[in-house]
């Protein structure tokens, strides 16, 4: 019988029902495990199934069983796709899931910010309401999204979810080009131009060596409209001490984050030091995490199992 395990199940909430593969197998299931626990819980395994446990080349050396690596999540850097190709170990991803969360949690962060919500929030539960003379009080910025520039980095299904979202607020909307390069046609904006024109800016792009740190204190300091900064794809697209510095600065209206360059953060993350800013939100990796778009992960999942002991695998990258 087909042997399938579950390394993360905790990566996807307990309120999303885990169906099973169709085909006979015997499901083993744990709530996490640490890279060096890899090999020992796969042990006799046909069938893989991550989130965000690396599987790597010295744990397939010792899986002689495995077959197939199913991937809960689009990204797929936790696996050694050299070292499964040479063993040829088939490993699929999830995809197309996120279309709508994403782009609702980025526009979320966006409408929190120029309204100052968390700000004014703190401020009723701190008594500062109670004690004003006034029927309003005017501690922090309040701005409309009509009619200022967006500026969005990252031109994908879900880059294009945001714009949609954020033209029917009024919002005029740029694409970046790719940072340093010319010639991609009219409907993209330079991406210097972005820089220095947009009222907001955020980010919906992988991240590779060429994207790692497009935003950084150079960047920063170009920023003549001192625009709020949204990323809630991958947290190396910006640097962290960059961003913080930038804040402190002047440089930026505020910033919104729901993906670090560590996950959990390390406590010297900077941005762990200005948390308690009102024009600072940082959630924790979970704008890809609606219950619609979990069951979609998890239905896709289970397709990928039932395809591939049928021969037939689908969203095959290896």
């Amino acid at each position: 019988m087909t042997k399938i395990v579950f390394l993360d199940r905790e990566t996807i909430g307990p309120d999303i029902v885990l169906t099973k593969p169709s085909a006979g197998h015997e499901w083993v299931e744990y709530p996490s495990t640490r890279p060096e626990e890899v090999a020992e819980r796969l042990a006799g395994a046909t069938i893989a199934v991550t989130n965000k446990v690396p599987i790597r080349r010295e744990s397939l050396e010792k899986l002689p069983d495995l077959k197939f690596v199913t991937v809960a999540a689009t990204g797929y850097d936790v696996i050694d796709v050299d070292a499964c190709r040479e063993r040829n170990v088939a490993v699929s991803n999830v995809r197309g899931y996120a279309e709508n969360t994403v782009p609702d949690h980025a526009m979320a962060l966006i409408l929190a910010l120029s309204r100052s919500l968390s700000g004014y929030r703190q401020d009723v539960i701190d008594g500062a309401w109670q004690k004003a003379g006034q029927f309003c009080f005017f501690n922090h910025p309040i701005f409309d999204l009509a009619g200022r520039k967006l500026g969005i980095i990252g031109e994908g299904v879900i880059g294009k979810g945001v714009a949609k979202r954020a033209e029917a607020f009024g919002m005029t909307v740029m694409f970046a080009a790719h940072k340093g390069v010319e010639g991609l046609g009219p409907l993209y904006t330079p991406f210097d131009e972005v820089i220095e024109t947009a009222d907001v800016i955020t980010l919906h792009a992988p991240l590779t060596p060429k994207t790692r740190g497009v935003i950084a204190m150079p960047e920063f300091r170009r920023m003549k409209k001192k625009p709020l900064i949204v990323n809630t794809s991958r947290g190396g697209l910006v640097d962290e001490a960059d961003l913080v510095q930038a804040l402190e600065e002047g440089l930026i209206a505020g910033f919104g984050f729901d993906v670090l360059t560590r996950e959990p953060p390390a406590p010297e993350n900077p941005l762990l030091k200005v948390l308690n800013r009102p024009n600072v939100i940082v959630t924790p990796h979970v704008a890809w995490a609606s219950n619609e778009a979990q069951s979609e992960v998890w239905r896709q999942v289970v397709e990928s199992i039932d395809r591939f002991v049928a021969g037939d695998p689908v969203r095959r990258v290896v």
